[in-house]
């Protein structure tokens, strides 16, 4: 399980509000740093005169992005710089707690921290007044967590419109009154590389640990499905007692639910939320409060860990799309993805696959209003994020570079 729980008391991290080490640092070192922690080479901006408007009009912009690689961040930093605003982001406090130098430099560049397992006010302070001051954009990842699915895009929670809307009332009180919008932005990577090579030797490990003789005569999509299902199984005995039959999806559902469905009847009193992510952050803030207070011995202590590494297997159990890599329609990209998340998942660490090439797309202006319109099928402004994104993810399939270098 990765160190994504803290359990230590929380102390927000506030951002710099200047703007000369973000500057510098961005300046400096953020291609090489792209480039040697994360294997991105080379990315482009399109659309954006899109958010040179919203910055020149002098708006509070939230830019709402999909959140499929750990890097995404960092990628955004030049969408900042093009338009003569460094960003700010808000991002989980796990990240200031590996160590001093990393702390120093998010904080430094703009990040400011939110405790995921509990209502931090004070985060929503600093979102919301980033906003209403208008200086920066503010960087908000409406998923919430990594998932490794370019392709796919999960369930989006609506911290971003709540963030953006009490801005707006903000903003609206102003004089003159002021506006806040909403950019929805698609990251897209291609791997440049040849396929085989990259995820080759992963799937070699891999199979090598599972006892199995390496794959290496049969199709590349066939041994990741092959893999994933050994994967899944070997949950399924270790939590069930057995393996379990049918579709992939419902397999996965099911498991999930053994994992999670105990867990909320003990500390929610079976509430359920309808999404896994929803799921994910009630538990981890019943179960880790008390936790970081100290108010637990040891042996209680480790029970609840034990709990919150079941928690975090649902959490990567569910960003597994089932047919994510099945059929004759899988990319470079996704069986590049998926078999990253295997190695994630066994050993909590990624190799660099290189060289990768991102293109950010930056979407429309969304207006967002005081007021709240939650229609039948919920929030427009959610709805209309969602369809924007998607449809710029899908429509960055045709952008693959050839050679290209930014």
């Amino acid at each position: 399980m990765q160190n994504i729980v803290i359990d230590k008391p929380y102390t927000f991290i506030p951002p710099d509000r200047g703007t000369f080490w973000a500057r510098l640092l961005n300046g400096l070192f953020l291609r090489r740093y792209l480039r040697t922690q994360y294997g991105v080479h080379s990315f482009e901006l399109i659309g954006v005169e899109r958010l040179q408007k919203s910055v020149n009009a002098g708006h509070g912009i939230v830019i709402a992005p999909n959140h499929c690689r750990p890097c995404d961040p960092m990628v955004l930093f030049p969408l900042g710089q093009a338009v003569g605003a460094p960003i700010h982001i808000m991002a989980s406090w796990h990240l200031f707690m590996i160590g001093r130098l990393q702390s120093w430099v998010l904080k430094h560049v703009g990040v400011f921290s939110v405790y995921r397992e509990g209502l931090d006010r004070d985060a929503l302070k600093c979102a919301i007044q980033i906003l209403t001051d208008a200086k920066r954009p503010l960087v908000l990842f409406p998923e919430g967590i990594v998932s490794r699915s370019n392709d796919r895009l999960n369930h989006m929670m609506d911290g971003t419109i709540f963030i953006a809307r009490n801005a707006a009332k903000q903003r609206a009180a102003q004089t003159p009154a002021g506006k806040v919008v909403v950019h929805p932005v698609a990251i897209r990577y291609f791997y440049q590389g040849e396929i085989g090579r990259a995820v080759g030797p992963v799937l070699q490990e891999i199979e090598r640990r599972l006892t199995w003789s390496p794959q290496i005569g049969r199709p590349m999509t066939e041994r990741i499905v092959k893999v994933g299902e050994a994967l899944l199984t070997l949950k399924e005995i270790e939590y069930t007692g057995k393996p379990q039959s049918g579709p992939i999806a419902e397999r996965i559902a099911r498991l999930i639910d053994h994992l999670l469905v105990p867990l909320e009847q003990e500390w929610l009193k079976g509430k359920r939320e309808p999404e896994i992510i929803g799921r994910i952050k009630s538990l981890r803030a019943a179960i880790v409060p008390d936790m970081a207070a100290d108010k637990v011995d040891e042996a209680e202590r480790a029970r609840r860990w034990r709990q919150l590494a079941d928690v975090y297997l649902a959490q990567q159990l569910g960003c597994y799309p089932p047919d994510y890599v099945a059929g004759g329609g899988a990319t470079a990209e996704r069986m590049l993805e998926t078999v990253e998340r295997f190695e994630e998942d066994m050993n909590d660490a990624v190799r660099v696959h290189e060289p990768l090439h991102a293109v950010i797309e930056v979407g429309e202006a969304i207006e967002v209003p005081p007021g709240r319109d939650r229609g039948n099928e919920g929030d427009p402004m959610m709805l209309e994020m969602r369809r924007a994104i998607e449809t710029m993810l899908h429509g960055l399939h045709g952008r693959r570079p050839n050679g290209h270098a930014s």
